[in-house]
């Protein structure tokens, strides 16, 4: 048998099943084509997964007040510089003078620093590094065992955060522990935790992540408010009942 009856037989059978199926009303689809890993269904580039249909981009940090940043110069040594970001957001570079640089990123800023000694260095070459910046926080205040300011490591709760500072004292009111959270330049919100509540029926989903900047405050109970000398005509209205 030769070859040309091979091939001419195999592409007779092909167009023949084709055909079979397609009076069986059978659909042929195309195979999905999967991109390679690292490539968009576009070939745009590297797409990051997230929700929503088009993923989830990361935040850049922005630059704030006492921000401490390294610039050094691949070509031109001798103006490296570490400049700390003052509290009206500007610093003083060498041979460029003042430059606003808070609220923007070390992206935004490489570019702004090479366009200003532009015309001064031919090959600025600039690279911009993060060297200090200030940490997240959260202050507890009132009934705790160390009130003060502590570092805010990961997801820290309000449980959590009340365990660091020395956890409550005795004369604290723990059904009132008040949660401060900036909620606009102008103005701060106040929300109340029961956090006996929380303890007593292991409820603790509803104990809340803080966030940067939060203030909790832990008040005292009503009897740590009595004084150690009462006048006895005062006796009454402490042990009346409408007083609980």
């Amino acid at each position: 048998m030769s070859l040309k009856f091979r091939i001419g037989v195999i592409l007779g059978l092909t167009l023949a099943g084709g055909r079979m199926l397609a009076q069986l009303g059978t659909e042929v689809k195309e195979r999905p084509v999967i991109p390679v890993s690292g490539e968009t269904k576009t070939g745009s580039g590297p797409e990051l997964l997230g929700n929503g249909l088009q993923g989830e981009r990361i935040q850049l940090y922005h630059i704030q007040e006492s921000d401490v940043l390294e610039v050094s110069f691949t070509f031109a040594p001798e103006f490296d510089q570490n400049v700390t970001v003052q509290p009206d957001g500007f610093v003083t570079m060498k041979a460029a003078g003042r430059m606003r640089l808070a609220g923007q990123t070390l992206p935004q800023i490489t570019d702004e620093i090479e366009m200003a000694y532009a015309g001064t260095l031919n090959r600025p070459g600039v690279n911009v590094v993060l060297k200090d910046f200030l940490k997240p926080y959260f202050l507890v205040a009132g009934e705790v065992g160390h009130p003060g300011r502590y570092e805010l490591r990961g997801e820290t709760t309000l449980f959590q955060a009340i365990t660091v500072a020395g956890g409550l004292t005795e004369r604290s009111r723990h059904s009132q522990v008040v949660l401060f959270r900036q909620y606009s330049p102008e103005s701060v919100e106040a929300r109340v935790f029961d956090l006996k509540k929380m303890l007593r029926t292991r409820q603790l989903g509803e104990d809340p992540r803080l966030r940067s900047g939060d203030m909790l405050f832990v008040p005292q109970n009503f009897f740590s408010k009595i004084s150690r000398i009462v006048p006895k005509s005062s006796l009454g209205f402490y042990t009346s009942g409408g007083t609980f």
